[in-house]
């Protein structure tokens, strides 16, 4: 993790400091512990706090929000201020799956963006927002001045294929991987900068440079019960 953002590294060190400190105190009988871990949602505000520092896209920071909510209203369900069922709430998920399917991003010019679907998109764009949750993406770009952008699988998988494309400058891939994983293949005249962090995951570079290689694809981003593997 040295190349990691600081920030990132304080916020991902100090979450797992914390829990760490609570499951010590338990052992030590100082106090029972275990009535924090009554909030374990907060994790989800938490994961989706993450998810908004390091986005830059719309649909990032969608996610982000959707993992907060989550998070609030399973924590007010548990302290008791609100009582609700999530079987209840079925429709109104769906109505922001819906939402977020039809107003992603419109207007923008990305080269791949899907949700719960499996396809996949061939395209000369520079810049790339893929989202998936529980389903897959397989995306090939061949722009010839690749620029970066961002991709989350929550759940899921994405494939992309850059063997085609070019750099003309550094690129910067934003990768968010929770319970899912996302593979992405590269040109051997390209080398990789890891600056992602991996929580209970990995982010492995396993691709192979030319001696010559000029071009610099930097790894940005979290695998939080997730992978992420780079190949040529």
């Amino acid at each position: 993790m040295a190349n990691t953002n600081p920030k990132q590294r304080i916020f991902i060190g100090a979450f797992i400091l914390i829990i760490g400190l609570l499951a010590l105190i338990d052992k030590l009988n100082i106090f029972e512990s275990v009535h924090f871990f009554q909030f374990w949602p907060t994790v989800f505000i938490a994961v989706g706090v993450l998810k908004i520092m390091h986005s830059k896209s719309r649909s990032s920071i969608f996610i982000g929000g959707g993992l907060i909510v989550f998070g609030l209203v399973m924590s007010l369900k548990h302290l008791g201020i609100i009582d609700i069922s999530l079987r209840d709430w079925w429709p109104v998920i769906l109505i922001a799956v819906g939402g977020y399917i039809i107003f992603k991003d419109r207007g923008i010019d990305s080269a791949s963006s899907t949700f719960l679907s499996d396809e996949l998109v061939s395209d000369d764009n520079s810049t790339l927002d893929i989202s998936v949750v529980m389903g897959g993406n397989k995306t090939v770009s061949n722009s010839q001045n690749f620029k970066g952008g961002d991709i989350t699988a929550i759940m899921g998988g994405v494939e992309l294929d850059l063997r085609g494309a070019s750099i003309q400058s550094d690129a910067v891939l934003n990768l968010w991987a929770t319970w899912g994983g996302i593979v992405i293949k590269i040109p051997a005249d390209w080398s990789v900068v890891n600056r992602g962090a991996a929580i209970m995951g990995g982010i492995e570079d396993k691709s192979f440079s030319a001696a010559t290689a000029n071009k610099r694809l930097i790894i940005t981003g979290t695998a939080i019960m997730g992978g992420v593997e780079i190949k040529n």
